[in-house]
């Protein structure tokens, strides 16, 4: 498997503009099939609501963004940010392709270690599997804290190791099996061989707390979901 730890943002950014066309098949055989339903999840614990200004950081195809601007109504704004130009193009033409067109959505290429909005502009955030492939986590926690308005909310899901060992052994199976041979099927095998390495370094639950609230923020809750093989960290400024 190759090592992420090797790898730099742009590197990263290319991986993701590469894997942009089947990012939602391989997400949803990742997930078995249940992404959507921890999406919507992600989106009701960052308490945004009507009327509100939301950050869907990390967008990917835009799925959550979706989500956000359906709570968000007519009258709410939602930009979804990717450091990938493809991820990008591929959301905003999905996107534009459901009726009634949601119009309250923009799109911004934006780095997650560098945001380029002001201080206290967001009344909630989300961010969906993009927290593990950052290269620097306590500063995306960090740029998440200072764009988010005081007292505000910010969730952010990502699969995780489980702490039981027989669906630790579980999830290590499907990967190998299921989710690795469909991605090189797919010519995408190198892009999807850090997803091993990349779990194994990602912080557990208590830790990513730790990091929240090291970040700045006032309190942080993590909640572990399917066995532990998932999980979303709130976060309150």
């Amino acid at each position: 498997m190759t090592d992420r730890s090797n790898y730099t943002s742009t590197d990263i950014q290319a991986i993701f503009n590469r894997i942009a066309p089947v990012y939602d098949r391989l997400n949803n055989d990742l997930s078995l099939g249940m992404h959507w339903v921890w999406k919507q999840m992600t989106v009701s614990w960052s308490l945004a609501k009507a009327g509100d200004t939301c950050l869907d950081l990390c967008c990917g195809s835009g799925d959550i963004t979706q989500l956000l601007a359906k709570r968000v109504g007519k009258t709410g704004t939602v930009i979804g940010a990717d450091f990938a130009p493809a991820q990008l193009k591929i959301a905003a033409e999905r996107i534009a392709s459901i009726y009634p067109p949601l119009e309250q959505i923009s799109w911004v290429e934006a780095d997650a270690l560098n945001l380029p909005f002001d201080d206290n502009y967001f009344d909630a955030a989300t961010m969906g599997y993009g927290l593990r492939n950052v290269t620097d986590i306590p500063r995306s926690l960090t740029e998440l804290h200072r764009v988010l308005k005081p007292d505000r909310k910010v969730a952010i899901l990502d699969f995780h190791r489980p702490s039981n060992i027989l669906i630790r052994r579980f999830q290590q199976w499907y990967l190998d099996e299921i989710v690795v041979p469909k991605a090189d099927r797919l010519g995408m095998i190198e892009e999807y061989a850090y997803l091993n390495p990349s779990l194994d370094r990602f912080p557990i639950g208590l830790e990513q707390v730790k990091l929240g609230l090291s970040a700045g923020f006032s309190r942080a809750t993590h909640y572990p979901i399917a066995s532990g093989m998932m999980g979303v960290l709130v976060l309150t400024k």
